[in-house]
C-alpha cells in the first residue's frame, strides 16, 4: 500500500487496533501492516485469529491481546502491560457496537453497553495510550466514527449519541495534545457492507433509498476505510489535527 520511504511508509511503527476481527478493524489492521506496520490486536478472546494469520503473512509482528472494551478497569491493566512492551506509534480505536430500537424502548442496560464500549471505552484506551505519546512527544490516534457523528439515524439513538461523542473527544483531546505532538483525528465511514448493517441491507427498500442518495453506487467495504487510516497513521498527516475524515461514496455532498 506505501513505498518504501514515502510519507507513508509505517515501516518499524507500532499500531495497537481494536476490534480488528472482522469487517472494518480487519480491513485497517490488514492496510497498516501492508503499510509496514507491526500490529497489536485487542479485541475479544478468539475473535481475531483469522486477521492475526492474515498479518503474519504479510510478514509483520503480530500479537492478540484478549480485551473487553466495556471492561475500563481491564482496560488500565492491558494497556499498562502494552506500554511495557512496546513503544505504541498508532492507536486505532474501532471496537464498537449498535443495538437498534425504537428511542421509547431503548432500556438502561443497552444504553448503557453501546456507551460503554463506544465511548467511554474508546476514551480510557486513548488517556492510557496516549499518555506516553504524550509524553515522548509524538504518535497518532484515529478513531471510528460514523455519518452518525453528523446525523441523528433511525432507531440508533445509543449509537447516534456514542459517535456524536467520538468527534468530540477526537477534537477535545487534538486541542489539548497537538502541541505535543499527537495528531488525533477520526474516521467517519459512510454505508459499509459489514455485520453492523446487515439488518439495513438485507431491507430491500431502505438498502434501495440508501444506494440511491450515495453517488458511488455501492456499499463500502473495509477497504474502503484502510487507505484514511494508513493516512492519518502517518507522518503524511502531520499537521491533520482534530479532523473527521469521511469516506462515505459521496453520501454527504449529497
Amino acid at each position: 500500500m506505501s513505498t518504501p520511504g514515502t510519507p507513508f511508509d509505517l515501516t518499524g511503527r507500532r499500531a495497537v487496533v481494536t476490534g480488528a476481527g472482522r469487517g472494518l478493524g480487519q480491513g485497517v489492521a490488514l492496510g497498516l501492516a501492508e503499510a509496514g506496520a507491526d500490529l497489536v490486536l485487542v479485541g475479544l478472546p478468539g475473535s481475531q485469529t483469522d486477521t492475526e494469520k492474515e498479518v503474519r503473512d504479510l510478514g509483520r509482528d503480530v500479537e492478540v491481546v484478549d480485551l473487553d472494551v466495556s471492561d475500563h478497569a481491564a482496560i488500565e491493566r492491558v494497556c499498562a502491560d502494552i506500554n511495557a512492551r512496546h513503544e505504541v506509534d498508532v492507536l486505532v480505536n474501532n471496537a464498537g457496537i449498535i443495538d437498534r430500537h425504537d428511542t421509547v424502548d431503548v432500556t438502561a442496560e443497552s444504553w448503557n453497553k453501546v456507551v460503554d464500549i463506544n465511548l467511554s471505552g474508546l476514551f480510557f484506551l486513548s488517556q492510557h495510550l496516549g499518555r506516553p505519546m504524550v509524553e515522548r512527544g509524538r504518535g497518532k490516534i484515529v478513531s471510528i466514527a460514523s455519518l452518525l457523528a453528523f446525523q441523528g439515524g433511525i432507531r440508533v439513538v445509543s449509537y447516534a449519541a456514542s459517535k456524536h461523542g467520538v468527534a468530540g473527544i477526537t477534537k477535545a483531546l487534538a486541542n489539548e495534545w497537538a502541541p505535543h505532538g499527537v495528531q488525533v483525528n477520526a474516521i467517519a465511514p459512510g454505508y459499509m457492507a459489514t455485520d453492523n448493517t446487515a439488518a439495513l441491507r438485507a431491507d430491500e427498500d431502505r438498502s434501495r433509498a440508501i444506494l440511491d442518495r450515495i453517488p458511488a453506487g455501492r456499499w463500502g467495504s473495509p477497504r474502503d476505510i484502510a487507505g484514511a487510516a494508513v493516512f492519518l497513521s502517518s507522518s503524511a498527516s502531520d499537521y491533520v489535527n482534530g479532523h473527521v475524515l469521511v469516506v462515505d461514496g459521496g453520501w454527504m455532498a449529497r
